[in-house]
């Protein structure tokens, strides 16, 4: 198979700033019976582990997330949900439920749904909360089985922090905003933010219960009849999802960020026993990439 190199001026349109952009780019068309992108390179470039340096084996890599044997190997995508309303207005959302899809939001879904259009998934399980379930609504329009809601797959609960504001420094002692969390509650704030495993209210320590959650929601996926699967929720839960499967502690938990519609795949052995294949991948937010893995 031979590629051919191209020379061309692409003009597109950043979801996160809405402003226009204007690049050269060079890139080569590249494909393999099993992946396929448009990749920055004048060769052909395959999915075989002696030309991508890609895993042959992880057995023993991470801990089981199942401690009993799976059915078959599988594969879970995990994607974050579109920008919400009270992610725009820099608001601590948790597991709040007034949080809804904005029009970029609803965009970002749409081009998730096409950059994975081209991958078969079993099953699709989703947060409950509204503005997951309305991106896992618009992914998998089209698809044949029923979504599957799981209340493990639900955000934080925040306590009093939900629906205050992420507020910015005017100077030492004063605050952009009356509705600021960090001026009405400072110690809790901070510790959130700061010190996120420790942060607790009357005794609860949301993310460390988000270990256990995400712990059961990862049981509830991978015993799931089928090989292949995506997952639609929030960042912490996310994050949490990732850290479990890879072993790593609660204070850990902001050692990586995944974005509004921000991509990330794992596959796992029968052993329930993970390799995180991508993350946070989001080519897709701003060309028309579209992945097959």
């Amino acid at each position: 198979m031979t590629s051919t190199l191209v020379l061309l001026t692409t003009t597109f349109n950043s979801i996160a700033d809405h402003k226009s952009h204007k690049f050269p780019q060079f890139y080569a068309t590249c494909s393999s019976p099993r992946f396929q992108i448009q990749c920055s390179s004048s060769g052909t470039i395959g999915n075989d582990g002696s030309v991508t340096g890609g895993a042959y084996d992880f057995s023993k890599a991470t801990t089981s997330v199942t401690h009993k044997l799976l059915s078959a190997p599988k594969q879970v995508t995990l994607v974050r949900h579109g920008l919400s309303s009270w992610n725009d207005e820099s608001r601590v959302q948790g597991s709040s439920d007034s949080s809804i899809l904005t029009e970029t939001g609803i965009m970002q879904a749409e081009r998730c749904k096409k950059a994975l259009v081209d991958i078969h998934f079993d099953q699709c399980f989703s947060s409950p909360i509204s503005r997951a379930k309305s991106t896992a609504e618009i992914l998998w329009v089209g698809r044949e089985e029923p979504l599957i809601f799981l209340d493990t797959l639900k955000e934080a609960h925040l306590f009093y922090l939900e629906g205050m504001k992420n507020g910015e420094l005017v100077d030492v002692d004063r605050y952009l905003e009356t509705e600021d969390a960090r001026r009405i509650y400072p110690k809790e704030y901070t510790k959130w933010r700061e010190d996120p495993s420790n942060f607790h209210v009357n005794g609860v320590y949301p993310v460390r219960q988000l270990w256990d959650t995400a712990s059961v929601a990862w049981k509830e996926i991978l015993f799931t009849p089928g090989d292949n699967f995506l997952v639609v929720t929030h960042k912490s839960i996310l994050r949490a999802l990732i850290c479990v499967a890879l072993g790593l502690s609660p204070e850990r938990f902001r050692a990586f960020d995944v974005n509004n519609g921000g991509i990330s795949v794992f596959k796992f052995n029968k052993q329930g026993e993970a390799m995180l294949q991508s993350l946070n991948m989001t080519a897709h937010m701003y060309t028309d990439h579209t992945y097959l893995y």
